[in-house]
C-alpha cells in the first residue's frame, strides 16, 4: 500500500537567524499554514549566527538607498524591541570609530555624511573628547554612533524558533538536504531516508546557499567564497578597558572593516577580526581544509579575480593571521597599552561571501528564485541585525506571489 506524502505549505532550509526570522514571520502571517524548517545540524544557529560578534549595527557604512542600509536601520530597532519583548539581555553601548591619522580624519567626515544620509544619529568627537569618553583609546578624533548595541544572536534565534513552534511551526534538526526536485505543483526535498513536499521553498542556507541553488538547476553567476574572521579575547582584567565598541576608520578600498575591540554581552572583550580566505566552509579551528571546498574555490574564475584585485590586502591579512605581532600592531594604533600576551585564543567565524564571476564582491543582499522557491544567496553583515526585516521582505515577496 502506497503512503501519501505530507504536503507542507512552506518549507524552509536553514536554522540560522535569517531562517528562524522568516519561519516565525511566515507562521505569524499565515497562522493556518503548515510550515516546516529543516536544519542540517543538531542545533540551530550553529554557523554564522552562532559565531557572530554580537553587534547590533546602526548602519554606518552602507550606501544610502541600498537594502543593506534599509534593513540595518529597521533591524536595529526591531532587534532591540524583540529582545525587550522576550527578556533577552542586550546593551546599547554605542560605537566609536577612531581616526588615528589625517587620512582617517578625512574618511571620518565622509562616514559622518553617510550617516546623515542614512538618518543615523552621530556625534563627532575631538581628540580631547575621545580621551574623556575612552581613557584607554588614543586617536585624533572619533565618530560616536550611540545606537549601536551588543547581544547574543544565538539567544535571539532560539527565542524565534520557540515562538515559531508555539504557533504551530515544525522544526527538524539533523536534516541535511541531499536533493531538491521542483515540479509544477510542489517542491520535493530529500534528506536522509525522508522525502517531503511543499508548495513553496525558502532557502536561507548561508555558507551552502550556492550548492542548494544548484540542486534546483538555477543558473547563478556567483559562488560562495568563505572568509575566516579570526579573533582574540583579552584577559578578564581588561573587561573594563572600554565602555564602547571601538572600530578603526575603514579604508574604502578594502572589503572588510578592520580589527576592532568588541565588548561582548557576557562582559568579555574580543579583538578582531581579520579576513583570510577559508579553505573549508565550516572550518572554525586553527588549521582547516576541505578538498571539495578548496576545489570549489580554485575552479571558480571569480575566486582568482578577487584574489588578484585584493592581492596586497589579502597578503597582509594572511601575514597577520600567521604572525600575531602584526595583528597586535593593528589594534595598538588606537589601544597602545595592549601587549602580545594579552591576545588569548578565541573561536573564529566564517563569512559566507558571494563573489561574482568577474571577481566583484557582492556587498548587498542577493536573492534568486524559481517558480516555487526563493533563495537568500548573499546575506552580508549586518545580516544578524537585519534578520527581522529580511524575514519580512521574504514574506512580502511570498504574499505578492499568492496574489
Amino acid at each position: 500500500m502506497k503512503t501519501e506524502t505530507t504536503l507542507y505549505d512552506y518549507l524552509l532550509i536553514g536554522g540560522g537567524i535569517v531562517g528562524a526570522s522568516t519561519a516565525l514571520q511566515l507562521q505569524q502571517r499565515f497562522p493556518a499554514a503548515r510550515i516546516l524548517l529543516l536544519e542540517k545540524e543538531s542545533t540551530a544557529a550553529s554557523h554564522q549566527t552562532g559565531h557572530n560578534s554580537g553587534v547590533i549595527h546602526a548602519g554606518v557604512y552602507y550606501a544610502p538607498g541600498s537594502l543593506k542600509a534599509q534593513f540595518c536601520r529597521e533591524g536595529s530597532r526591531a532587534t532591540m524591541a524583540f529582545c525587550e519583548a522576550h527578556k533577552i539581555p542586550y546593551q546599547c553601548c554605542g560605537k566609536l570609530l577612531v581616526a588615528t591619522n589625517a587620512a582617517e580624519l578625512g574618511r571620518m567626515e565622509d562616514l559622518a555624511e553617510r550617516c546623515r544620509q542614512n538618518e543615523i544619529e552621530i556625534e563627532i568627537l575631538s581628540a580631547t573628547q575621545l580621551k574623556a569618553a575612552e581613557p584607554n583609546i588614543a586617536g585624533l578624533g572619533a565618530l560616536l554612533v550611540p545606537a549601536t548595541g551588543i547581544v547574543d544572536y544565538r539567544q535571539i534565534t532560539m527565542a524565534m524558533l520557540e515562538e515559531f513552534a508555539r504557533l504551530g511551526g515544525e522544526i527538524r534538526l539533523s536534516a541535511r538536504v541531499a536533493a531538491l526536485y521542483e515540479e509544477e505543483d510542489f517542491i520535493e526535498v530529500v534528506y536522509g531516508s525522508e522525502r517531503i513536499r511543499g508548495r513553496f521553498l525558502v532557502c536561507c542556507a548561508g555558507l551552502m546557499a550556492d550548492r542548494v541553488l544548484a540542486m534546483l538547476g538555477i543558473d547563478a553567476d556567483f559562488r560562495i567564497v568563505p572568509f575566516r574572521g579570526e579573533y582574540y579575547q583579552l584577559p578578564t582584567d581588561y573587561n573594563d578597558i572600554v565602555s564602547h565598541l571601538i572600530y578603526p576608520i575603514p579604508d574604502p578600498e578594502l572589503p572588510f572593516l578592520g580589527v576592532h575591540l568588541t565588548r561582548m554581552i557576557d562582559g568579555s572583550v574580543t579583538v578582531g577580526p581579520n579576513a583570510v580566505v577559508g579553505w573549508k566552509r565550516e572550518g572554525y579551528g586553527r588549521v582547516n581544509f576541505s578538498l571539495r571546498d578548496s576545489i570549489d574555490n580554485l575552479s571558480f574564475p571569480g575566486f582568482w579575480r578577487v584574489m588578484r584585485n585584493h592581492l596586497r590586502s589579502g597578503t597582509v591579512e594572511m601575514k597577520n593571521s600567521l604572525w600575531k605581532r602584526g595583528y597586535l600592531q593593528l589594534v595598538r594604533k588606537y589601544c597602545p597599552q595592549l601587549a602580545l600576551s594579552d591576545l588569548r585564543p578565541y573561536p573564529a567565524g566564517i563569512r559566507a561571501q558571494a563573489v561574482m564571476a568577474d571577481g566583484s564582491l557582492v556587498h548587498d543582499f542577493l536573492f534568486a528564485e524559481s517558480p516555487r522557491s526563493l533563495h537568500v544567496c548573499n546575506a552580508p553583515s549586518p545580516a544578524a541585525t537585519s534578520a527581522l526585516p529580511i524575514g519580512a521582505y521574504i514574506c512580502d515577496q511570498i504574499e505578492e506571489r499568492r496574489g
